[in-house]
């Protein structure tokens, strides 16, 4: 192991076996060739939970491990790790004004989800398999040609061609909202007008869609009342974080530790 490139971890004296910063390091990310940067990643990560792991048995806390899925328990040091933060942080809920005051200075941010009123034509195919990626294309990119050259016979050109169950409908998909289909189909939604047609065939995991915009419900904004709840959740997950990060940077400045650099916390 070399010595300089992967130095050992010791935090307050406690040297921590480089197996575990291995075990870490594959949770992050560097570049191909270069695994000094990945190691330092987890040995900082792993330094701030042994500091955190630290302070938890100074204060003779006792894990007590919450279910975070069906039949699924929080390690030891996790239980130990959420107790800490839950016995020295102390976050009030954000009040009235601050609520008001946050939304009121953006309310646009707020706003109901849109609606789209979508019919399409599917030429399937398996995109992993060029040449029917490239048939379907072909066919498609006809397809969408046909349909903008005459936007009336799209309903006719559905029927007759697609290979999507919508055909019987003259390819109406009814509304949709976000989230209700793929993300590829979903941006290009986000791009259309009402009435428009895409010029260019669309691929998905399905294969080829030519989309029309039948028509377009724009997001409302959202009045306060109905934006409080969820607007006093991110507030206080956001004055949570600060305050683990305020708490985590005074157990680092009372530290000694070699093998990380946490200066940048």
């Amino acid at each position: 192991m070399n010595a300089a490139l992967f130095p050992d971890l010791v935090v307050n004296g406690e040297t921590v076996p480089h197996a575990v910063i291995a075990s870490e390091a594959q949770n992050h990310d560097a570049p191909k060739g270069k695994p000094g940067i990945a190691w330092r990643k987890a040995a900082d990560a792993v330094a701030i939970r042994t500091l955190l792991l630290q302070e938890a048995r100074r204060r003779d806390l006792q894990p007590v491990p919450a279910e975070v899925g069906p039949g699924r328990f929080e390690t030891d040091e996790e239980a130990l790790i959420r107790g800490l933060l839950e016995t020295a942080l102390d976050v009030a809920p954000p009040s009235e004004e601050a609520l008001h005051a946050e939304w009121a200075r953006d309310p646009s941010r707020f706003r109901s989800p849109p609606l789209w009123e979508v019919s399409h034509i599917l030429c399937a195919c398996d995109p992993r398999d060029e040449a029917q990626r490239k048939a379907a294309e072909a066919r498609a990119t006809e397809l969408a040609d046909r349909a903008c050259a005459n936007p009336r016979d799209f309903a006719k050109l559905a029927r007759e061609n697609s290979d999507c169950g919508s055909k019987s409908s003259g390819g109406a998909l009814g509304q949709l909202g976000p989230g209700d289909t793929v993300p590829e189909f979903e941006a290009v939604l986000r791009t259309l007008t009402e009435g428009e047609i895409t010029k260019t065939p669309v691929l998905t995991r399905h294969g080829w869609h030519i989309i029309r915009i039948d028509a377009v419900a724009d997001g409302a904004e959202l009045p306060f009342e109905t934006v409080r709840p969820k607007l006093a959740e991110a507030m206080e997950k956001a004055a949570w974080a600060r305050e683990a990060r305020s708490f985590v940077c005074q157990l680092v400045a009372s530290a000694t530790i070699t093998g990380a650099d946490l200066r940048t916390i």
